[in-house]
């Protein structure tokens, strides 16, 4: 059978195309915000109708999932999550290193039910001795991790914060892990956070620093503002009201081909509690639902201008 012409340049066009599509990005909510919900179901269903794809379950000291229940429970919220129609892309766990308890307990339990990825971090700094020897010293201690992670074929992600912990600055998270396979230990980059401390380039820097270990992102926005003593802090705000450069940074993250989970977190104040992770709320459900729709829209909205 002979294509004619025109059928053949519009087949070329068309695989060309799908070529060329970015690949689609889903939006999880961190369930720490969810913590007000009655049960495993409810949470996901809420998750659901505020329309978000995947939620990145806390199985941690106060979480949804206790870690030493871990075997029993975290299944049971993955099976709500799964029954409501999202996906479970990774947890975020309470684990410092290796020796953390009941961590291979977790990877176990994580890597057998097909979540790919985790969230680890709360290394600290010391005041009273230089950083290059501090670095030197955790070192054993990721490496440790990573053959851990890679045993169970699990990843793990350094969630960035902002202030005087490890990975603040970024750059040292690049030289506790310029020698480890980033399949298996990587970085939760907090745009929010990283803008904090990159203000206004740092952040584009940091990204480019250490690109080929971001394995997912947090998105936050924030202002600066004075508090009660008159200190200077980051004011959390609604996503576009603060001073994250959301264009721009859907757009590096497009060119880096970036595609692991992208975490919606909700830290600003009016959600009645939610932000912190309270049993119960102060305002409506519906008024938080409202709030989370609103923020949902304004990411996709952001990520289809990025495409």
């Amino acid at each position: 059978m002979v294509m004619h012409r025109r059928a053949f340049l519009g087949a070329a066009a068309t695989a060309l195309a799908a070529q060329a599509a970015p690949k689609p990005w889903s939006l999880t909510v961190f369930s720490k915000h969810l913590q007000w919900t009655p049960g495993y179901d409810q949470m996901a269903d809420f998750a659901a109708e505020a329309g978000f794809d995947g939620v990145d379950l806390t199985v941690r000291s106060g979480g949804h999932v206790l870690p030493e229940r871990v075997a029993s429970d975290l299944p049971r919220a993955v099976d709500a999550v799964r029954k409501a129609g999202l996906q479970v892309p990774m947890i975020t766990a309470g684990i410092v290193d290796a020796e953390t308890p009941h961590a291979e307990e977790i990877l176990v339990t994580a890597s057998g039910l097909g979540i790919p990825y985790y969230r680890w971090g709360n290394l600290k700094y010391r005041d009273d001795e230089p950083i290059a020897a501090q670095l030197d010293a955790l070192k054993p201690r990721v490496r440790a991790l990573a053959a851990l992670n890679e045993r169970h074929r699990i990843t793990a992600m350094y969630h960035t914060h902002s202030g005087t912990e490890v990975g603040a600055p970024i750059w040292d998270l690049w030289e506790l892990l310029r020698d480890i396979d980033p399949r298996w230990t990587g970085i939760n980059y907090d745009v929010g956070h990283a803008t904090v401390e990159g203000g206004y380039g740092g952040w584009i820097r940091s990204f480019q620093l250490i690109g080929k270990y971001m394995r997912g992102v947090a998105l936050k926005d924030f202002v600066w503002g004075k508090e009660g003593r008159g200190e200077w802090r980051p004011q959390w705000c609604p996503p576009g009201d603060g001073m994250v450069d959301f264009p721009r940074f859907f757009r590096m993250l497009r060119q880096a081909d970036f595609d692991g989970p992208i975490q919606v977190h909700f830290e600003y104040s009016g959600l009645g509690g939610a932000s912190e992770g309270k049993r119960s709320l102060t305002i409506s459900k519906s008024e938080l639902l409202a709030r989370f729709k609103r923020d949902v829209q304004f990411f996709r909205n952001q990520i289809a201008r990025a495409a």
